[in-house]
């Protein structure tokens, strides 16, 4: 089946702006300068200092929000790619990966606390995701949840463990407008905005980001793996309610959680193969 939809994907159905064949317009990539498993931060700005963790990173392209490297990791091919704020840029980010090859994606980013046993400074990964954004809805009908594949979600949980980290593992929120969560009073929708709020607070939601939800649903649809994990800057329930609320913003722990987690996935696929 994956063969097929790359066929159907690569067969030129839509038209080639880039003027060149196999050339991907968006991140100005080619079949062969990505590996198989991606890490994807939104700040192109992240992208040296992950390749750092690769043996033998190398530079492939900068185009717009997307920057690439490419390296190793246990001696097979990985890279990194960033894909800019939102989940309208980071589906194509992961559309066009995958017709260079890539098959495997970790989402690494920062999210704002929900629960209230989540603290700044802590790891999330995500399980699941809300799908309060609209990049989703142009691939899935709503009532198809946006879900992490469970390889990369236990090497993720694994991964963190490994590296000690207190983490927490469970569904976030995905939205596009940053401000419609933060004021949500000084917007026209503020009735909505606020009452679903209190609703994922209510189910136990663990943290606000923008990008996971539309990822795992272009995931499912081309048949791929991914997941997520962020570093938590702040909690906004707990400043809120007068609790103690570090804000955090070293994403290190977060990435060397993701790095750990694709090491631990290239042996498992090792296995079994």
């Amino acid at each position: 089946m994956i063969n097929i939809l790359k066929k159907f994907l690569l067969g030129g159905i839509m038209q080639n702006y880039s003027g060149e064949a196999g050339l991907q317009y968006h991140l100005q990539i080619r079949p062969g300068d990505v590996g198989k498993y991606v890490i994807m931060p939104g700040d192109p700005k992240r992208c040296e200092k992950i390749a750092r963790y690769f043996d033998e990173p190398k530079f492939v392209s900068d185009s717009r929000e997307y920057i690439t490297y490419t390296g190793k990791l246990n001696g097979v091919k990985v890279s990194v790619t960033s894909t800019g704020i939102g989940g309208a840029s980071a589906s194509i980010a992961m559309e066009e990966l995958f017709r260079c090859g890539a098959d495997t994606f970790i989402r690494i980013g920062t999210c704002g606390g929900m629960d209230m046993d989540v603290k700044g400074g802590d790891i999330i990964i995500a399980t699941g995701a809300i799908r309060a954004e609209g990049t989703s809805k142009e691939y899935a009908p709503i009532e198809f949840p946006a879900v992490a594949n469970l390889d990369v979600t236990n090497a993720l949980v694994s991964a963190a463990k490994e590296l000690k980290l207190t983490y927490h593992a469970g569904v976030v929120q995905c939205k596009d407008a940053f401000y419609g969560q933060h004021e949500p009073e000084t917007k026209p929708v503020s009735y909505e905005l606020e009452n679903k709020w209190q609703a994922w607070l209510r189910m136990g939601c663990k943290a606000s980001e923008m990008e996971s939800a539309a990822l795992f649903i272009v995931a499912d649809y081309l048949r791929a793996r991914c997941g997520s994990v962020f570093l938590v800057v702040g909690n906004q329930e707990r400043n809120k309610a007068g609790l103690e609320n570090p804000i955090v913003h070293d994403t290190d722990s977060a990435i060397r959680t993701a790095v750990q987690a694709l090491r631990n996935l290239i042996e498992q696929d090792k296995a079994r193969s």
